[in-house]
């Protein structure tokens, strides 16, 4: 009986299988890629794989089966994708911006907000939340970037012996005492407080998701409900969202009470002057369709700022400060640009108006970023049948962009193993084919909102540990 019970099973998930893949076959059979097995597809691939196994894994596929190649995953097809112009078709679109699936994997933290969400209710949210980003109110955040940074280049002076050192994570507890500071106003002194237990939890949870995107069966449902990864993940996201809705009902309270102006009530000439304004107190004052936000909506918007603004940034830095030290003449030259711009007294704090200047470094941090950029790979689930060049890809499918073997494509960026900053150099920048060649805040509609953000952080602690050590390498 019971061996009549699995064989009924087998037969209808094999027909469930056939049918699904069916409608979808006849387009994935022209696209190049791996033999797929019945059901489980190419499952087989991913046995064994570790998070760090990713990029090189989509670099033999990408040498095998060219710049546009498929997988399966059971019944669903997924594409890889490194070449521009179908890239471009994609990103540009107005329609094609729902995430893929893979990205339903955080909505238990980050619930419906700005990264997760689509449609109306995405165009909404990011409505109101391009304000928070006006260059007045990032202004006042650059003295949060100095004071977290100072931090930073103290507890690295103990380290600076000459021996190797891991400067990783000293960096990741800097971007997460900034994140905290502008994004919801308080601070978790995360550099200091080695105990923190928000920072043990962000710290926990990235490794829970990181996991869960590599291994295959995790990504049912079924399967990772009954895990122990799952009972974690519960248990961590109870304390971040417990830590970030108690700062939310403090401030709304602190708000009503200081009667704070209304949104849009005057022109915004002195926002700074009276008390630093937190990306929280802009959600706080936010109206949708006429109505305030929920607690829950500004928590997803909170904990969005927090995924996005905090290990982003951190492998930027972190990658930046390694090239430097591996090219002293360029480390050299941004040594002389900051000394002539901000001086040589260590102790001065960087003002807004340095940053602006510094010219040489942003053509530094942009090539890093060509180089090692921190989302190295992007995706899309279609909506609809989309047309690359005869090429058809179905609805549904998952559509994976990868940015950063597209930056090392060498008909796009000559010698693109070679750092070099000057290929960011003002005269030299219209010699890209493609403005969605260079993508490491992606592009198009949904484009990183807080790229600006990013690029006043990135310079602000850079040179702040510049002015402070001489990077070498071991």
């Amino acid at each position: 009986m019971l061996l009549q019970i699995v064989f009924a099973v087998l037969v209808i998930v094999f027909t469930i299988n056939y049918l699904l893949v069916r409608k979808n076959i006849k387009y994935g059979r022209h696209i190049p890629g791996p033999l797929p097995l019945p059901i489980v597809g190419c499952f087989y691939l991913y046995i064994n794989m570790k998070p760090e196994d990713i990029i090189d894994f989509v670099s033999g596929l990408k040498n095998k089966y060219g710049s546009l190649f498929r997988v399966w995953i059971g019944n669903r097809l997924a594409l890889f994708c490194t070449n521009v112009k179908y890239n471009e078709t994609v990103l540009s679109s107005q329609k094609l911006i729902r995430k893929s699936e893979l990205y339903k994997f955080l909505v238990p933290w980050l619930g419906d907000g700005l990264l997760l969400s689509t449609g109306q209710k995405w165009f909404n949210k990011r409505k109101i939340l391009t304000p928070a980003f006006h260059f007045k109110i990032l202004e006042q955040f650059v003295e949060v970037f100095d004071k977290q940074s100072t931090v930073l280049v103290n507890r690295l002076r103990s380290e600076a012996t000459g021996k190797l050192v891991n400067i990783y994570p000293y960096v990741t507890l800097a971007a997460l005492d900034i994140i905290c500071e502008t994004a919801m106003g308080t601070s978790v002194n995360a550099q200091t407080d080695v105990d923190s237990t928000y920072v043990k939890a962000i710290t926990e949870l990235s490794l829970v998701l990181t996991g869960r995107f590599v291994k295959v069966w995790q990504r049912v449902d079924f399967l990772f409900n009954l895990s122990a990864d799952k009972r974690r993940q519960d248990e961590i996201i109870k304390v971040l969202h417990e830590f970030t809705t108690r700062i939310i009902r403090s401030r709304r309270k602190e708000l009503a009470e200081r009667a704070a102006p209304v949104a849009g009530e005057d022109d915004g000439a002195d926002i700074g002057t009276k008390r630093r304004m937190a990306f929280l107190d802009v959600l706080l004052q936010s109206t949708i369709d006429g109505r305030s936000l929920t607690d829950k909506e500004i928590q997803e918007e909170v904990d969005t700022f927090m995924f996005e603004g905090h290990d982003t940034t951190t492998i930027a830095i972190s990658f930046t400060l390694l090239l430097l030290a591996r090219h002293p003449e360029v480390q050299e030259r941004l040594h002389r640009e900051i000394v002539e711009i901000v001086g040589n007294d260590l102790q001065a704090p960087v003002t807004y108006r340095n940053l602006q200047d510094m010219k040489y470094l942003e053509m530094i941090i942009k090539e890093s970023l060509r180089l090692y950029p921190p989302v190295p790979i992007i995706a899309r689930r279609f909506t609809e049948n989309v047309d690359l060049d005869g090429k058809v890809v179905p609805e549904a499918s998952n559509f994976n962009i990868g940015i950063m073997h597209m930056h090392r494509d060498p008909s796009l960026f000559p010698d693109p193993e070679r750092f070099d900053p000057e290929r960011f150099a003002p005269d030299r920048l219209l010699e890209q084919t493609s403005p969605y060649a260079y993508v490491p805040f992606s592009a198009g509609p949904r484009n990183c909102i807080g790229q600006k953000f990013a690029m006043l952080e990135l310079k602000s602690t850079l040179s702040k540990v510049i002015r402070n050590y001489k990077l070498n390498q071991n």
